[in-house]
């Protein structure tokens, strides 16, 4: 199955986290305690997670809500992803991170799962976080608009 896109999951207590916070993986395989690896079909929109510290802190705080690509496509490359995804949020630093898991929670709580949510809204979040601006909150009514969209494109 070549045209999954990969994600290598890594725990190391108080040092490196990477995880997925929100997506539908087609596949999960455990390689030990402390690595599995998800695979996503190709469309599928994910959010990775990645966090790193040393002795003296956090040295890395990261967030990256990706579409997996099909082969062929233009992709981002993004560390622990394979072969990458395209870019629909990228930011880095811990007040921006928890700035955008905000988000996905309010989406949540909507009763939408963040994977269904309209890529744009996740382009629209990184455009206005990037600059320090605060992000329009997703609404039922900008789900449905969405949801009639993909199925006028279809």
């Amino acid at each position: 199955m070549s045209d999954l896109t990969t994600v290598e999951l890594l725990w190391l207590e108080k040092r490196i986290e990477n995880r997925i916070r929100f997506g539908k993986p087609a596949l999960e395989r455990i390689v030990d305690h402390h690595r599995r690896i998800l695979s996503f079909l190709p469309g599928s929109i994910f959010a990775f997670v990645r966090w790193t510290s040393n002795d003296f802190g956090t040295i890395l705080s990261r967030v990256d809500i990706l579409r997996a690509v099909a082969p062929g496509q233009r992709y981002s490359t993004v560390p622990w992803v394979s072969p990458g995804g395209e870019s629909l949020l990228r930011l880095a630093g811990w007040p921006k991170v928890e700035r955008v898991l905000q988000l996905i929670d309010a989406v949540e709580t909507l009763g939408i799962d963040p994977a269904d949510a309209a890529p744009d809204y996740w382009h629209h979040a990184h455009n206005r976080l990037s600059v320090n601006e605060k992000p329009r909150a997703y609404t039922r009514a900008r789900h449905q608009a969405w949801l009639h969209r993909r199925r006028m494109a279809l």
